[in-house]
């Protein structure tokens, strides 16, 4: 894991120095919570974006008590994972303080899920994998500082441990809110 933030860092830092350049004059960061996620699963999504340019952008994200698309845990069952994820982000021009943007993304899970059947022994499923997706979102932005705007996503996992549990194919969605500067 140590290895994966210290590559995640890396890339993020190597972005602000070699293009921070090219738009002085708008924002180059915004750092960012997806509100929604954390009211209807209780999974805290926090992320950084440093902005390459007016139109494109680069995310990192950690994600803690991830779960599984919107499974509900019902007694005897509990997600304990906890993810990253790198996004690239493509806004489209808008004369509005509105854009549109799609992302592909790689994100990495680990950690488990643990379910009691008949009190025995919990049958515990390992929540370790890879993650590619796509997604797509609206963002308005206010004063060129604050950010806000809902999102979905699509991905397909590649366990197979995760996929025999559940499916290979995630949906998620969310509404998040930034700060930009």
């Amino acid at each position: 894991m140590k290895k994966l933030l210290l590559a995640a860092f890396a890339l993020s830092f190597f972005a602000s120095t070699s293009f921070a350049q090219e738009e002085r004059a708008h924002s180059i960061g915004e750092v960012k919570l997806n509100f929604l996620n954390t009211i209807l699963l209780g999974s805290i999504e926090l992320g950084y974006e440093h902005f390459l340019g007016k139109d494109q952008s680069i995310a990192v994200e950690a994600h803690f008590n991830d779960r599984f698309a919107y499974i509900s845990t019902p007694d005897g069952r509990d997600f304990n994972a906890t993810s990253l994820q790198v996004s690239y982000n493509f806004y489209f021009d808008s004369e509005t303080d509105g854009q549109v943007y799609i992302f592909p993304y790689f994100k990495y899970r680990f950690g488990d899920f643990s379910e009691s059947v008949d009190q025995s022994q919990p049958l515990i499923t390992s929540m370790n994998s890879a993650i590619l997706g796509l997604g797509a979102g609206y963002k308005w932005v206010f004063n060129d500082q604050f950010a806000m705007g809902p999102y979905v996503s699509i991905a397909r996992g590649f366990s197979e441990e995760v996929n025999d549990r559940f499916s290979a194919i995630e949906f998620k969605a969310g509404f998040s809110i930034g700060y930009r500067f």
